[in-house]
């Protein structure tokens, strides 16, 4: 089965419409009368319009094209482009065959080296983002944005996906982190349970306060799930799940810059998107529209080559009066990013590196002879 057999073309309505010379829809190939050609491309759009997780639905599957609309209206970037929108993911004939489309679509893409960005539907289609890396004998880390932790023992598949991501069999899971959730959404039981499986999370209040120190979080991803519904409803009306507060747009679309900064990230989701609770302008569609726009630039601005024993790259070791002895720090001369050494031993699972991402903070820390809390977790995380 070839992968065109997976989607339904774009909707005619796009194709139709005319789009100046320097629009994002001139610059790139889409799925009309004939399917992209995958050859060199480096990112592919993939529409989801699957809603049967959803806990309340009135038109997601709608959602993909309102998105595409104010995508392809946008302007191009400085960097030629080689993406590709594959139309929308046919859904299964259950919910849990559309798991698998995404499955197999996203492990096929992701082998010829191409990000798929997954874009419409409800949330709980992070689930099959993930189940995309099963057969790529690596274990993956996971970042979640939303104002909720779905980890529910019961409800719709939108409420519990999380909890299906971890309890997955086989576990390919190394870590999960959660950002921008609301305290008063979440039952404090849930914030127990990922304390207890040092999964990372970040309060919406924490996030804010110090926006940049996430940036270490989202550089350690390899895949990225985004539910509007972290961001207020002043600009993202058209959430399934929307609330008065949470991220602002610009926020939203500073995540994405980062994720797309991500040498290691390879796929990355947005869901949650119903246009019968948007505005008359569809706000939350444009501010989806620019939040992937934002994420293609950071993709294309891409510095680090991850060789940590090339010239790119500069060496720090700090001595402590305790175990362990040293820290080693590596700063990027190209991004000015920084990471950190977590020694392990040789029975570790697959290919887990032992070099984290970390912040500038991180190293003052050390130095003042101070073990950071980000290697102390990552320590955790490798035993």
């Amino acid at each position: 089965m070839t992968i065109q057999s997976f989607f339904d073309p774009v909707a005619d309505f796009l194709l139709d419409k005319k789009y100046p010379e320097n629009s994002f829809y001139r610059q790139i190939q889409v799925h009309g009368e004939k399917f992209p050609d995958l050859k060199e491309v480096h990112i592919a759009l993939v529409g989801m319009k699957e809603k049967r997780g959803a806990k309340k639905s009135e038109s997601i599957e709608r959602g993909s094209a309102e998105i595409r609309e104010k995508l392809y209206e946008l302007k191009k970037g400085l960097i030629p482009y080689r993406i590709a929108d594959l139309g929308d993911l046919i859904s299964g004939d259950s919910l849990n065959d559309t798991y698998q489309n995404m499955r197999q679509v996203g492990e096929a893409l992701m082998k010829q080296q191409i990000l798929p960005i997954f874009f419409g539907g409800s949330h709980d289609l992070d689930y099959g983002q993930y189940l995309s890396y099963q057969k790529l004998k690596k274990l993956v880390s996971l970042v979640t944005v939303d104002s909720k932790v779905d980890m529910e023992e019961s409800g719709p598949e939108d409420d519990r996906h999380t909890q299906e991501i971890v309890l997955h069999q086989p576990n390919f899971l190394f870590s999960y982190t959660h950002l921008a959730y609301q305290s008063f959404l979440v039952d404090p039981t849930l914030i127990n349970v990922m304390e207890k499986l040092y999964f990372d999370h970040v309060r919406l209040g924490q996030l804010r306060d110090k926006f940049k120190e996430a940036e270490p979080l989202i550089r350690d991803a390899d895949l990225l799930s985004f539910d509007l519904s972290a961001i207020q409803s002043a600009d993202a009306p058209g959430a399934v799940d929307a609330q008065p507060f949470g991220l602002s747009g610009e926020e939203a679309c500073q995540v994405f810059w980062f994720a797309g900064m991500n040498e290691k990230l390879s796929s990355i989701g947005l869901y949650g998107y119903d246009p019968y609770f948007d505005d008359a302008n569809n706000k939350t569609a444009k501010v989806a529209a620019v939040m992937i726009w934002y994420f293609i630039e950071g993709f294309y601005a891409r510095k680090d080559s991850l060789s940590f024993k090339s010239a790119d790259y500069i060496k720090f070791t700090v001595s402590l009066d305790m175990k362990p002895n040293t820290l080693v720090f590596y700063k990027s001369k190209r991004s000015g990013k920084w990471w950190m050494e977590i020694p392990h031993n040789d029975t570790a699972r697959y290919d887990r590196v032992s070099t984290v991402p970390c912040s500038y903070a991180d190293y003052q820390l050390a130095q003042k002879g101070e073990i950071p809390e980000r290697w102390i977790n990552a320590q955790i995380k490798l035993y």
